[in-house]
């Protein structure tokens, strides 16, 4: 019997959480599991309805092995940090994070199981990917080399303990230049592929700051209190105010002179976190990728006249 377990780094259903989080596992077989009373939340028999609480840790025995793991490829990787126990990579723009339907290769996790080695996925936990970022967001990502590391990283981001930081380039000029968007965050009640805000949704909380007047555009830093599902890309929409260039969430318009782009230009440029051995606080940077420098060129250019 193989016995898995990780600490919840998000509030749902059981069944929901165990399908998000222990790969080759669908729903319908982790509710299954539940219901034969293989699957503990914090160390009590759990029904595949259980509401699951951020922190919560979580066993489930399997009685037979995962599936094939992801393959490893040769992919370069621009490594910012490394040690024995956390690596933080910055990841580019058009990376898909974790292997999925449409996108099985050239992922995040194939280039870190070629660089990692076979260890990096373990007992049928997906990889150690502690967070993600959407495919065409830039920037910081930290990744747990050993199992405990990413109990540790996951608990701090349950916590509210790390600290994430983004820049974006935004349609429009909020009229509060400083602000706080707390609006809540499920599923789109129609479009199941996109977010919504939601009432009765999971509570959501992003700060933004307008780092830079465009005319018509700004740069905006924002910083993440919550991290659900394309958190910042919803609450800027909502607020009126989308990521340039976002396809889902945005809009086609675009300044002159200026050349479209597929992808939101939203970027990790900061990640903060103690470190899951030595509890000794981190701080990365890194810069935006060329093409948000371009465009962020190009956009004061226009508004000086230029």
């Amino acid at each position: 019997m193989l016995e898995i377990s990780f600490i919840a780094g998000k509030a749902g259903r059981l069944d929901v959480v165990l399908a998000s989080e222990v790969r080759g596992i669908s729903r319908s077989k982790a509710a299954e599991s539940a219901r034969l009373g293989r699957v503990c939340v914090n160390g009590k028999n759990a029904k595949p309805s259980f509401a699951v609480s951020p922190g919560d840790v979580v066993r489930l025995q399997m009685p037979q092995l995962m599936p094939l793991q992801p393959q490893a490829e040769d992919i370069p990787l621009d490594t910012v940090y490394e040690d024995e126990y956390v690596v933080v990579v910055a990841k580019p723009r058009g990376m898909v994070v974790h292997p999925a339907a449409g996108n099985w290769n050239g992922t995040m996790v194939n280039a870190l199981l070629h660089r990692l080695g076979s260890e990096f996925c373990q007992k049928g936990i997906r990889p150690g990917i502690v967070h993600r970022l959407d495919k065409d967001t830039s920037g910081l990502l930290m990744v747990a080399k050993t199992h405990e590391a990413k109990l540790e990283l996951q608990q701090q981001l349950a916590a509210r303990k790390t600290r994430r930081e983004y820049l974006a380039i935004a349609i429009g000029v909020p009229k509060q230049l400083n602000g706080v968007v707390n609006l809540p965050i499920a599923r789109h009640p129609v479009k199941r592929k996109q977010m919504a805000v939601v009432e009765g949704g999971r509570h959501a909380v992003t700060h933004y700051r307008v780092l830079e007047n465009l005319g018509g555009f700004c740069l905006l830093g924002l910083r993440l209190e919550t991290g659900r599902t394309h958190q910042i890309r919803v609450h800027m929409a909502a607020l009126g105010h989308p990521i340039l260039g976002d396809p889902v969430y945005g809009s086609k318009h675009y300044p002159n002179n200026i050349q479209k782009i597929e992808g939101q230009l939203l970027h990790a440029a900061m990640l903060g976190f103690k470190h899951p051995a030595t509890g000794q606080w981190m701080e990365f940077e890194a810069e935006p990728p060329q093409v948000f420098e371009d465009i962020l060129a190009k956009l004061r250019a226009r508004h000086q006249g230029g």
